[in-house]
């Protein structure tokens, strides 16, 4: 195949996932919010984790953000692409060249490569030295809506596009399997920002509570900043120490039978000037008191 050649393939592939991301993205995204904001919004009231409501203007920048960051994920599909071409992955086309046991395990193993790599490229990202530059325009969300789910800063995005060439370029990968483990990827991004609380309250003291983590984690992270780092399991926040200690307490709170406080307007401060009042004072408190276990500093 010639290096033309090559570059077609790359495009047409960029350009198609691209174009798939976003319909997943609207998809996915518009349901949640017609569910949790729209249509049963005061039936789930109880359910909804911060007492802050989201404005019309945080909405839009999440859309146009997360658009941003889909133009991103499909630029770097065209680079994994053109390697694929030329022979320099693991990709795969035939089923039999492994089996279907392997496809479906490797959708597992994607996961997990994903949850690993999230973690780690998540704390370093809140390293102080880093934070403003690559993950502050997704913190500009404290209280996330589903729009959110690719709310990132173009530099932020091409670091959550890397799970994409880390995969394809170390183990056999199917693109059925890719394909599932993107559906997965996707649905499990949309409900972490849906800002209600979708778990029984049970399930904390679960066996199941104990490895997966819940829409209530990853809201407290945005609201805290500096805890719950994880994706989708819990083990790395609970082996590294970084689960928030009110985590428990206001999972609870989310999944009461009593109703929670009816959320009010969006106070009327700029997100940017409140997170970097939040910053300013966490640094401060760290500079009086050293920790051992800083996760700002990584």
């Amino acid at each position: 195949m010639s290096i033309l050649e090559k570059l077609s393939w790359a495009v047409q592939a960029g350009l198609g996932h691209a174009v798939g991301d976003l319909v997943w993205y609207v998809l996915l995204a518009g349901a949640a919010w017609l569910v949790f904001y729209v249509v049963f919004r005061q039936a789930l009231r109880r359910r909804r984790i911060s007492p802050r409501e989201s404005s019309g203007g945080q909405v839009q920048r999440e859309v146009r953000r997360s658009l941003g960051s889909i133009a991103v994920f499909g630029l770097v599909t065209g680079v994994v692409v053109y390697a694929a071409t030329s022979g320099w992955t693991r990709l795969y086309a035939r089923v039999d060249e492994y089996g279907w046991w392997w496809l479906v395990l490797s959708v597992g193993v994607m996961v997990l490569m994903h949850d690993t790599y999230f973690y780690w490229t998540h704390r370093l990202m809140h390293h102080r030295l880093l934070f403003r530059l690559i993950h502050r325009t997704h913190h500009l969300s404290v209280s996330p809506t589903p729009w959110a789910a690719y709310a990132f800063s173009p530099v932020e995005a091409l670091v959550q596009a890397g799970i994409g060439p880390l995969i394809v370029f170390t183990i056999p990968t199917h693109p059925i399997a890719f394909t599932a483990f993107m559906a997965w990827q996707v649905t499990f991004n949309v409900l972490g920002h849906c800002g209600y609380e979708t778990l029984p309250r049970w399930f904390l003291r679960s066996r199941a509570g104990v490895i997966l983590n819940s829409v209530t984690h990853h809201a407290l992270h945005h609201e805290r900043f500096n805890a719950n780092f994880g994706l989708y399991f819990n083990v790395w926040d609970r082996l590294m120490g970084t689960n928030h200690p009110d985590y428990e307490t206001r999972f609870d709170q989310a999944t009461s039978a009593a109703p929670q406080p009816q959320a009010g307007q969006a106070r009327p401060v700029r997100a940017e000037a409140e997170i970097d009042g939040v910053l300013r004072a966490m640094l401060e408190r760290r500079r009086a008191r050293p920790s051992v276990r800083d996760p700002e500093r990584g």
